[in-house]
């Protein structure tokens, strides 16, 4: 297998969405409603030579949610979902084509981090033809013509490995309006003549390569420690019930800590998606539950509650949840603000190097035309 000294890569993102300008929160009122959706599937490759690919990913997550968090349509924002595969890793069966379904298509972004960062790199044989196939039969794919659905495949092997032609993959996914952008790691004309190209073009995508070796700078300012305090507090806002509470909010602290390891700058990118629509929890979180089911408690037993509201009658459990939500609006709130002014001061001191092809300056230009084309706007 060709070896290349890795770098950075494929995003996962997605994406998600930045709640309608209110003065107090960004979340929706109203989520029984009917909405579009934006579906990404992320295929990285966890061969020998992508360890620096999953490391480069792990560290641009939240800031690619980010990116895409301003994304609506007709004034109203998506439900945002995405879905992480692994191929070309030897541990893996040959049977299947070394590939693995890491998670199906979902809005939980915890669960996303989570699994991206228990990716290992082993060995093995990428065959991007049999991934692209699985990727597209094998997940709840919207029925809409309207709904963006994208396939976002990395790797540095020939795009034509494997028993099952990319051609038919292809051809068979943008059949059912899924779009495919490749992501090669290495020059672009390598990945012009080991099809990386190609695959795109078959699907309506975009070919993109990357710089395996280049860094992507992540610039702190003096907002950062403000917003780390404040999510803190928000952490403070949620929560947990049922049988999983419990855990998903220690979840929701180890993916804190996860981002944190690649760095401060980082690690506020994740707490302003927490600040996001597009992080909501309604499985194990009671604010969020209620916003979508304003009854939830009636549902509740009382052995399924937290400690703190044990013994609570259900008038007395109603406000408690309704005053963490305030809270929490409030705590988002300043967030959001704060990376205004944070995102301003990085405009200022980024210097964008024209020789560095990095992921999220390929990528997020990639992904919010495909976007617009199907009537999303980003603030």
């Amino acid at each position: 297998m060709k070896k290349l000294s890795i770098g950075m890569y494929v995003l996962l993102i997605t994406l998600l969405s930045c709640a309608p300008k209110t003065t107090n929160s960004n979340i929706s009122p109203d989520r029984n409603k009917v909405r579009s959706k934006i579906q990404v599937a992320l295929c990285l490759d966890t061969s020998s030579s992508m360890s620096g690919l999953i490391n480069q990913t792990k560290s641009q997550l939240w800031k690619m949610v980010n990116e895409l968090a301003s994304s609506k349509r007709d004034g109203q924002i998506p439900d945002i979902e995405l879905a992480l595969y692994e191929y070309g890793n030897s541990g893996l069966s040959l049977a299947e084509g070394y590939i693995r379904q890491v998670s199906a298509l979902t809005t939980d972004l915890d669960l996303i981090s989570e699994k991206l960062f228990e990716l290992k790199t082993n060995g093995g044989n990428e065959y991007c033809g049999w991934t692209i196939q699985n990727v597209t039969n094998d997940l709840e794919w919207s029925k809409s013509n309207d709904d963006l659905k994208l396939i976002i495949i990395a790797g540095n092997e020939p795009f034509n490995q494997g028993k099952i032609d990319y051609k038919i993959s292809c051809k068979a996914a943008i059949t059912k309006g899924i779009i495919i952008n490749t992501i090669h790691c290495g020059d672009y004309e390598t990945g012009v003549r080991t099809y990386w190209k190609d695959g795109a073009d078959l699907a309506d995508g975009e070919y993109m390569n990357i710089n395996q070796d280049a860094k992507v700078v992540h610039i702190e300012t003096p907002f950062d420690d403000e917003i780390l305090k404040l999510n803190q507090k928000l952490n403070n806002t949620y929560i947990g019930f049922g049988h999983s509470g419990k855990n998903r909010k220690e979840m929701q602290m180890e993916q804190d800590a996860n981002a944190a390891f690649y760095g401060e700058a980082n690690n506020v990118e994740r707490a302003v998606s927490k600040s996001k629509a597009a992080y909501r929890n309604e499985e194990w979180d009671l604010v969020d539950a209620m916003k979508s089911d304003k009854k939830v408690l009636n549902k509740v037993k009382e052995k399924d509650l937290p400690a703190e509201m044990k013994g609570m009658n259900k008038k007395e459990q109603i406000e408690y949840v309704e005053e963490k939500s305030e809270e929490r609006k409030e705590i988002q709130s300043k967030i959001n603000e704060l990376n205004k002014k944070r995102q301003v001061f990085i405009a200022e001191k980024k210097k964008v190097d024209g020789n560095e092809l990095t992921l999220d300056k390929v990528m997020l230009k990639a992904v919010r035309k495909q976007a617009e084309a199907k009537n999303f706007i980003f603030d």
